[in-house]
């Protein structure tokens, strides 16, 4: 007889039921799960409870949370976690966005290559998007960003050139457009793109506005990479809340928008070249060699009310306090925003409201200096605490005890 047909399976990804809990919770235990285990029940009440046809469905809708520990008495702080996005960044809206709106306009088509000058977080997610539809991707990635990132984007499928260091961000953006140019690929152009903070003014900015609806909020505070999110959620933030104060954050290090020296352009919108203004900092994803076109059109339209400056270690040292005070676990651009919303608490009157942005996780820099000071060995007092029992002790210099 013939083989039997191989059966069909559909996977679907659940959370699992809690052995003390009969198969349909009541609401008692409900009640019981939302007050003492941290609302496990209470997520799967909203948007989230639903099951997806792809990944890409799962960008956006990220949640804003209350800071408890780290907040100065007489104000109130939330952050927008971004790093719920599938591929744990903001870039996950502009992969999207940009990807999207280029299908729509008939220039990327099935079988096409998608290529993009990035300092990692755009082409994570661009090779996210890509790996989903089907095409082929290329990313520029210049020398001295993390090696995490090359990785994880090699893992998504897509193929790495690092450029180098001494070219800087426009060197990248450079190679970028040579190779557009010699193979006829699709440049994302992420940095010039409208697409980028339309999708903000489309998703991110109402998101904000829906959490804070018939509540204050004097601050909204972000960095900027491509000026996209600023852009976006700027152009809603002034419509609907035209009382809410935008503050922007910079590096100390690299002060291309405080210096008031504009970036010379190609007609395409891209620089021409490095900004005077412009040195090396830590804060990986903030602020290339050149002002972004989203973020100079963000600036002629007036939508930001103050700028701040983030110095590098101050930057670090936000991000690791964020862990290790209140379990938010973000990079150094996320303790870079929540170092410039801490400057803006100090001088906030009494009662203010705070909104900052953290745009990725904190495992895209296991290889920067967020972690040069996180040892791998346990230290003197976890080998203590090791030998404080009499089992299983790894100690250094000796056979380990079973």
């Amino acid at each position: 007889p013939p083989p039997a047909p191989a059966p069909t399976l559909t996977l679907h990804l659940a959370v699992a039921r809690l052995p003390f809990l009969s198969p349909l919770p009541t609401p008692s235990e409900t009640n019981f799960i939302t007050h003492n285990m941290g609302g496990v029940f209470s997520r799967c009440d909203g948007p989230r409870a639903r099951i997806y046809e792809n990944i890409l469905e799962t960008i956006g809708d990220t949640p804003v949370i209350k800071i408890n520990r780290m907040c100065p008495e007489g104000v109130t702080m939330y952050v927008k976690a971004e790093f719920f996005n599938p591929c744990s960044s903001v870039k996950d809206r502009l992969a999207i966005a940009v990807i999207e709106d280029a299908e729509r306009r008939g220039v990327l088509k099935k079988g096409d290559t998608v290529l993009e000058a990035s300092s990692g977080n755009t082409g994570i997610a661009v090779a996210m998007v890509c790996a989903q539809k089907g095409y082929d991707c290329v990313i520029c990635i210049a020398e001295p960003f993390s090696v995490e990132r090359r990785k994880i984007m090699r893992m998504l499928g897509a193929k790495v050139i690092v450029t180098p260091k001494a070219g800087k961000g426009t060197g990248m953006v450079a190679k970028a457009e040579e190779l557009a140019a010699k193979h006829g690929w699709f440049l994302c152009s992420q940095f010039e793109n409208q697409a980028n903070p339309d999708y903000h003014a489309q998703t991110t900015g109402p998101e904000i506005v829906e959490a804070f609806k018939g509540k204050r909020l004097d601050y909204f505070v972000t960095g900027y990479g491509t000026g996209g999110t600023l852009q976006g959620v700027g152009r809603v933030l002034k419509a609907s809340r035209p009382d809410t104060k935008i503050v922007l954050l910079e590096p100390d290090a690299a002060p291309l928008l405080a210096s008031g020296t504009k970036t010379e352009r190609k007609p395409t919108g891209a620089p021409l070249g490095s900004h005077p203004a412009f040195a090396s900092h830590p804060i990986q994803g903030w602020t290339p060699d050149f002002i972004p076109k989203v973020l100079e059109d963000a600036q002629a339209l007036n939508l930001y009310d103050e700028l701040v400056a983030v110095s590098g270690p101050e930057s670090i040292a936000t991000a690791k306090l964020l862990a290790s005070k209140e379990g938010i676990f973000t990079g150094i651009s996320g303790g870079a925003t929540m170092a410039g919303a801490l400057k803006v608490a100090a001088k906030a009157p009494k009662g203010s409201v705070i909104l900052c942005m953290l745009a990725d996780t904190s495992e895209r820099y296991l290889s920067t200096p967020l972690y040069a000071d996180i040892a791998v060995d346990m230290d003197e007092h976890e080998l203590k605490i090791a030998m404080s029992t009499p089992s299983m002790q790894l100690i250094p210099n000796k056979e380990p005890i079973l």
